[in-house]
């Protein structure tokens, strides 16, 4: 499979050996030197990721949170997709990470509030694209072209931007609750022309109301705040472990696109109050109990809001299949593959085909089973 890395040239890290660039490499989590291979250990005593206070206003304290990212970075934009991302000073791109489109235009303006931390590149180049063909072949519903063959696919690392989020929360609610009984009651039916009496189990609900409190705490709920990817593809790749977490330095973005955030730290925390407020709902449901529940209110307080910015490590791709794009990210921490393939119409045709004549000989074979019942 072919591959373009799009990598960055290293930017003020040159080898002790020889001088030459150095970039990060995932697989010994060093500074590699692109000309003599020496290794040189990155220096990290940052301590544990740092949490900051949410503000209650509007974002108008960014200019007092560190936007300084160790190295020289300009901001590009792609015009066919609108990707933004930050690169060296020096470094031309002519091509999008992204998408892939040839054209990309240097931006001006504010560089965005530079990460408290990040999780390094654990899967190397090569082990990403080994990932993506292991993943391929698992897949159903493709052509066996697709499967078998090699897939010319553009793969670059980039880190990706996330706003986590923790909160104390304590909630107030109240609600009707249902229960079910049973009862025996008597009832008729006309067999044969004949009227008959029979009992049956009869369900009714008795409601009562009840209220209570709800506390609960939540920490690090992850948000991507890339413009570039829908939330499911996102979602699919996020099974990142976040205690990997070390303290950001511009040395392990050598070699590599860091992607500036589009969704701002307030809408950030909009998404991630409505997934606390969706979990709530689920477990306070879970408290009250009941068979039936209505008329449900919570109410709740959100304290003690932190926050973190930090980029995650994933291997984009994009890649034709005749004539149509497609894409597929490969977690960097973990190996995870997330992507979009091209269907086979004719495999889905005759899987459909196929269930339909197992329904068919189940249903021939359940009323033959019931003809020959006796009556």
């Amino acid at each position: 499979m072919a591959m373009d890395t799009q990598a960055i040239a290293a930017v003020g890290f040159p080898c002790t050996a020889c001088g030459g660039p150095t970039r990060f490499d995932a697989d010994s989590r060093q500074l590699k030197c692109d000309y003599c291979g020496t290794d040189q250990v990155i220096a990290n005593k940052g301590g544990a990721p740092k949490e900051h206070a949410l503000p209650d206003g509007p974002e108008d304290d960014e200019e007092a949170v560190s936007t300084d990212w160790g190295v020289a970075q300009q901001a590009i934009q792609c015009e066919q997709c609108g990707g933004r991302s930050l690169i060296p000073a020096a470094q031309t791109a002519t091509t999008c990470a992204f998408c892939g489109s040839p054209k990309v235009l240097v931006q001006s303006g504010a560089r965005g509030i530079r990460p408290e931390s990040l999780i390094p590149f654990h899967i190397s180049l090569s082990g990403a694209a080994d990932r993506f063909i292991a993943w391929k072949r698992k897949r159903w519903f493709v052509p066996n072209a697709f499967k078998k063959g090699d897939i010319n696919a553009k793969l670059t690392g980039i880190y990706i931007p996330y706003w986590t989020f923790d909160a104390n929360t304590s909630s107030s609610y109240s609600a009707e609750v249902g229960v079910y009984h049973y009862r025996t009651v008597t009832k008729t039916r006309t067999v044969n022309g004949k009227t008959e009496t029979y009992t049956d189990r009869e369900r009714y609900t008795v409601w009562h109301s009840t209220s209570g409190y709800y506390d609960r705490s939540f920490d690090d709920v992850l948000i991507p705040a890339s413009g570039q990817y829908d939330t499911v593809l996102l979602e699919r790749l996020g099974n990142f472990d976040l205690q990997q977490l070390i303290s950001y330095k511009p040395e392990y973005l050598s070699g590599f696109i860091a992607e500036r955030y589009s969704l701002s730290r307030s809408d950030g925390w909009k998404q991630a109050r409505e997934r606390m407020s969706e979990t709530l709902t689920k477990e306070i449901r879970s408290e009250i109990g009941g068979d039936e529940i209505r008329s449900l209110r919570i109410a709740t307080d959100y304290d003690d809001r932190t926050y973190k910015h930090l980029l995650l490590p994933v291997w984009n791709a994009s890649y034709n299949y005749k004539a149509k794009p497609y894409r597929y990210m490969v977690n960097g921490q973990t190996g995870l593959v997330s992507g979009r393939v091209p269907r086979s119409a004719l495999k889905i045709t005759l899987f459909v085909l196929a269930c339909v004549a197992i329904v068919l000989a189940a249903l021939l074979l359940y009323v033959s089973y019931d003809g020959s019942t006796p009556s």
